[in-house]
């Protein structure tokens, strides 16, 4: 049986800590970067300081993948997990609420 960690999914949620710690101050720094109707003087200032933010602080690197296998494709997004995974642990009754359907 594989580790329950995989660095991919620390990588995502190391994003996923890293854009809910900044997302207010990178929509600000958005706002003014692209209001046309502010000096561009300010503007550039915010594109700056947008520039300055670390690389998971965008929400475009936040990925859902499977939490078990760290697989990117096919996510149950209520479980976190990937198809596979999902069926595993149904059969295996360890998903509260969910059972195989019968013939």
């Amino acid at each position: 049986m594989r580790p329950n960690f995989n660095v991919r999914v620390l990588r995502d949620q190391k994003a996923r800590t890293g854009v809910l710690n900044n997302e207010i101050a990178r929509r600000a720094y958005l706002y003014v970067a692209r209001n046309q109707s502010l000096p561009a003087q300010v503007r550039y200032q915010a594109q700056l300081q947008l520039n300055t933010f670390d690389k998971y602080t965008r929400p475009t690197t936040v990925k859902n993948r499977c939490t078990e296998t760290g697989r990117g494709r096919g996510i149950m997004s209520e479980f976190g997990l990937c198809r596979y995974q999902f069926r595993l642990k149904a059969k295996a009754g360890e998903l509260p609420g969910v059972k195989k359907a019968s013939w």
